[in-house]
Order: C-alpha cells, then sequence, then structure tokens
C-alpha cells in the first residue's frame, strides 16, 4: 500500500514538473514573440551574418555598408520527382521560404496555419524545404510526415544542404520573407504563430503593392 502510494506521488511531482517547465517555455516563446521579425541588411555572408543581422529588441544593430546586396541567395533543391529547382525560379512573385523537418516538434506544430495560408494567399509562393540531411530525416520520412497530415503545399529537399547551408538555418524552424523582386525583407528564427504568419506576409505583400 505504502509503495503504491509513493509511486504515485512520484508520477505526480514528474508531471506537475512537465507542466510547469512547458508554461514556462510557452511563456517565454510568447514573449520574445514580437523579436522574431529581423531587418535585412544585406544578403553577403548569410550563413554567419544572418542571425545578427537584426533590429529586434536585445539584439545587435544592423551593420552599415556602402552598398547595400538585398538579394536573396539562390540555393537549388529538389522537388518530389528529383527535379533540380532554384529559388531563383520563383522571383517574380513574393516568396514564404520555411525550413522545417517532420523530427521538429515546433515545425509541425507551426504547419496548420503554413498550410491555411497557402491556400489564402494564392499570389504568394510558400517554398517548405525540408531539411533532408539523409540520416535524421529523409525524402522517404517528409513526404510520408505530409502525405499522413493532409497537406497542400509544395514541399522541396535540400538533399544537399545548400539551402540550409545559405541561410544558415542551423535550428529549426526558419522563415524567411522575399520580395516580388528576389529581395531579402525579414526573417524570423522559431515557430511562428497564425499572425506573426500573417504579419511576415504583410511585409512583402505591400512592399509590392
Amino acid at each position: 500500500m505504502k509503495q503504491g502510494i509513493k509511486l504515485l506521488v512520484i508520477a505526480l511531482v514528474c508531471v506537475s514538473a512537465f507542466v510547469c517547465i512547458y508554461a514556462l517555455y510557452t511563456a517565454l516563446a510568447e514573449e520574445n514573440a514580437p523579436g522574431q521579425f529581423a531587418e535585412i541588411t544585406g544578403s553577403a555572408s548569410l550563413e554567419t551574418d544572418l542571425p545578427a543581422q537584426t533590429s529586434a529588441a536585445g539584439q545587435s544593430a544592423p551593420q552599415e555598408s556602402e552598398a547595400t546586396d538585398y538579394s536573396a541567395p539562390d540555393f537549388t533543391v529538389v522537388d518530389a520527382d528529383g527535379k533540380e529547382v532554384k529559388l531563383s525560379d520563383f522571383f517574380g512573385k513574393p516568396i514564404v521560404l520555411n525550413f522545417w523537418a517532420s523530427w521538429c516538434y515546433y515545425c509541425k506544430e507551426e504547419m496548420p496555419d503554413f498550410d491555411a495560408a497557402y491556400k489564402n494567399n494564392p499570389d504568394i509562393t510558400f517554398l517548405m524545404v525540408n531539411v533532408t540531411d539523409g540520416r535524421s530525416e529523409t525524402m522517404e520520412s517528409a513526404q510520408k510526415y505530409v502525405k499522413d497530415a493532409g497537406y497542400s503545399f509544395p514541399v522541396y529537399y535540400d538533399t544537399e544542404l545548400d539551402a540550409a547551408t545559405t541561410y544558415g538555418a542551423s535550428g529549426l524552424p526558419m522563415t524567411v520573407f522575399i520580395d516580388a523582386g528576389g529581395n531579402l525583407v525579414t526573417y524570423a528564427a522559431g515557430m511562428l504563430s497564425a499572425d506573426n504568419l500573417a504579419l511576415g506576409i504583410s511585409m512583402i505583400t505591400e512592399k509590392d503593392s
């Protein structure tokens, strides 16, 4: 009897600890959400400079340059049929570029909002780029996840990690917003809420209106 009570107390303590940790994480995420969006000051050395180029609270200030280049760096990924596709192939329309993986909890949490936004914004190109490293993620595992979830947006596979390396996507999810002219507008590290996704979209559509 005493052993049963002891196990019950331990279980309750573990559950309470989990709830507290999750609540703290959620609160911190919401608190930092306004600072998700970064000001793009140039496309040079995005792999190392992109996370530092932000005017968000608590972040480093943009660096000045004589000739700022806002052009979105190109990369090559493959579609579901294995055909090579370049980012520049989609210039001419605003682009929402999202880096994700099926093992990434927060990637999966934001995907319903991305799918809804894809359906509601036919004039915007959504590039859902799967970070397909061949170990923790394969084309097969990514395709199965998308199919089982019933998502309709097109998915591209970064099998050579060209896109992830070019944009410094070392943490997932990560979303980059590009205007119709192929220029970087802003990016966000971490999970986006539906409202923040809409805000990012407004930045690239208002720029082109």
